[in-house]
């Protein structure tokens, strides 16, 4: 079961939105850069570094944002799924959070208005997954449908700063000097890292704590100089990944979906590129079943979220069909459950975990 500690008192109430200019350029900047030290990142938006730190942790403390790290399944060779089931409204709510106390279940939503279920899975064991999938799930009487399909590829969604909604809030000479100090993103064609023994503990630290130092990682009785060439090297093939989730609600970002597309075969890979060159796409990928391109998107509201669909994705050449399926709540994201909209820490007995299938409002 994955555990998740209480949210503490917030300053900034559940309902309430960010619009403190020096609050988003945080935010966007640790989207870009989320390991690069406190300093450096005040340097590059001209702030004093105790105003940096101080804003962080308020918006941490608060559930708005949470930087953390895990290892990344299309580096490993195992595939996530996605899962959509149709199921009595009556009993959504309730079978969401079932699902969510899962440890190999890293996201879960309700949509359709809170009549459709969706989650991601990544189980340790294809018996494990099968069981739920061919076995639980269709026998409880409570569910009408389930459509299971495996990711064969991602297009976008492996990057923290993959969802461009912030992008304005600092300028072109800033982003790129954040980009110049993030961490390296590895080739498509870079080897994976087999994962050792050692780096278990690593994963776990990270997966509580984006942002904690090598000093931090090491406490598990590993040197630093170890950690710092195992982090290193993990991070340098894409084998682990520093992401980080944000409570879109709080930011002003209301609508939330996901376009469900069937696409010309012979145009799949162009489009699922054309949509990774979109700010409002946070996730999308190609995947077995009747909808072969799948994209979470992120817009202000349902006016903007129309105009896109129709404006944007639906000038695309390859997109035959879509379904847009709007996201009504958000019960588990990035592998820790959410309250009212804001995201959760796990407590420290959290095990490590697989990079969900996609950030924030992702499959």
């Amino acid at each position: 079961m994955t555990a998740t500690a209480p949210r503490k008192s917030v300053t900034a109430p559940a309902g309430d939105v960010v619009t403190d200019p020096v609050d988003l350029r945080v935010i966007r900047a640790l989207q870009l850069a989320p390991r690069v030290p406190f300093a450096r990142i005040a340097a590059v938006l001209g702030l004093p570094e105790r105003t940096v730190a101080r804003r962080y942790q308020a918006l941490h403390r608060d559930g708005i944002l949470r930087i953390f790290g895990a290892v990344n399944p299309f580096r490993t060779g195992e595939h996530p799924w996605t899962v959509r089931v149709h199921c009595r409204p009556d009993s959504a709510e309730a079978l969401a959070t079932a699902l969510a106390r899962r440890d190999d279940i890293v996201w879960v939503a309700l949509a359709a208005a809170g009549s459709e279920v969706v989650f991601s899975i990544r189980s340790p064991s294809a018996e494990q997954r099968d069981t739920l999938l061919t076995r639980r799930l269709p026998r409880a009487s409570h569910v009408l449908d389930v459509e299971a399909s495996v990711l064969l590829h991602s297009f976008v969604g492996q990057r923290s700063d993959d969802w461009g909604g912030l992008a304005h809030h600092l300028t072109a000479d800033e982003t790129a000097r954040l980009r110049a100090d993030a961490l390296p993103t590895a080739a498509e064609a870079a080897e994976p890292v087999p994962l050792e023994p050692v780096d278990h503990a690593i994963i776990a630290a990270l997966a509580r704590d984006g942002r904690a130092s090598y000093a931090e990682l090491a406490a598990a009785g590993i040197s630093e100089g170890r950690v710092t060439r195992r982090l290193a090297a993990l991070l340098a093939s894409g084998t682990v990944l520093i992401d980080m989730d944000l409570a879109m609600d709080a930011l002003g970002f209301a609508a939330k979906a996901h376009l469900h597309m069937r696409v010309s075969p012979a145009r799949l890979h162009e489009t699922g590129q054309a949509l990774a060159e979109l700010p409002e796409v946070a996730f999308a990928a190609a995947l077995s079943g009747p909808h072969n391109l799948v994209a979470a998107v992120v817009c202000r509201d349902l006016a903007d979220l129309y105009t896109f669909t129709t404006r944007r994705v639906g000038q695309l050449e390859g997109v035959q069909t879509m379904e847009v399926s709007p996201i009504f709540r958000a019960v588990k994201q990035a592998g820790a459950r959410t309250d009212e909209g804001r995201l959760l820490d796990p407590l420290p007995d959290a095990r490590p975990r697989r990079r969900p299938a996609g950030p924030g409002g992702a499959p």
